[in-house]
């Protein structure tokens, strides 16, 4: 990727110089634009899982509360089927999240309406299953599966059964809407409040790094998606920033 820019500059000293063709080292990553979820969708979600399985059954609450912690914390949706009972901390308001993608483990500080529905969900649930420290936080709620891990499978089929019931228009480049795309949701949202306070971006992208587990900065730039509201924000700032600028020259 370096390499061809660099023998393109060379070339016009000496013509002889090869340029090597595009594919030689291989296709060229593409990131798919993901699906930004608007807050009203993910309203929508919570609501229609909230209402799955039977009324004062364990599996609406399980899925709801699941969806709203990715959704909150732009954590993986992997990772949130393996916490166990032991890495939610709901004193602290801490979650474990224990050597996961690029075999890390870090801690995810939760907000405190986060935390509550946590509190609320393990408070429901607890009196249906056994709990120990090592119980799956998120249940299955089935039969045999009843306080048993979720599967990654399942989790995926109920929320295409809801975004199929849901209607959602896809805004991104993949086939329908994702759960991975609450992670990236997370991502523009979070750097959207940013502008809006006025915080140095840049300086708070590596702790955001660092919150999503991710190995290189670099990797949580690849999530930002220039949804409209981004782009306005950020439009709106650098027009302030210029118009300072002029002020100064005159």
């Amino acid at each position: 990727m370096s390499l061809r820019p660099f023998t393109h500059y060379l070339q016009q000293f000496d013509p002889r110089i090869e340029v090597p063709d595009n594919t030689i080292f291989g296709g060229i990553g593409q990131r798919l634009a993901p699906h930004i979820y608007s807050e009203e969708e993910i309203i929508d979600l919570l609501a229609a899982a909230r209402c799955l399985g039977s009324p004062g059954g364990l599996r609406g609450p399980t899925y709801e509360t699941l969806f709203g912690l990715i959704a909150s914390t732009g954590i993986r949706v992997s990772e949130a089927v393996h916490l166990l009972n032991s890495d939610v901390d709901l004193k602290q308001g801490m979650l474990t999240i224990r050597q996961t993608k690029f075999a890390k483990s870090r801690y995810v500080p939760l907000h405190s309406s986060t935390t509550e529905a946590l509190r609320q969900y393990q408070s429901f649930r607890n009196p249906q299953i056994e709990v120990t420290d090592e119980t799956p936080f998120f249940v299955g709620t089935r039969g045999q599966r009843l306080g048993q891990q979720l599967s990654l499978r399942q989790v995926r089929r109920v929320f295409s059964s809801l975004r199929d019931q849901l209607g959602w228009i896809n805004r991104g480049a993949h086939d329908a809407p994702r759960i991975h795309d609450l992670r990236h949701t997370f991502v523009v949202k979070r750097v959207m409040l940013w502008h809006v306070q006025g915080v140095d971006v840049d300086q708070q992208m590596l702790a955001l790094s660092t919150y999503l587990g991710h190995a290189m900065v670099t990797n949580t730039y690849w999530y930002l998606t220039g949804v409209p509201q981004l782009m306005a924000v950020a439009a709106e700032k650098f027009e302030t920033l210029s118009q300072a600028a002029e002020v100064r020259h005159v």
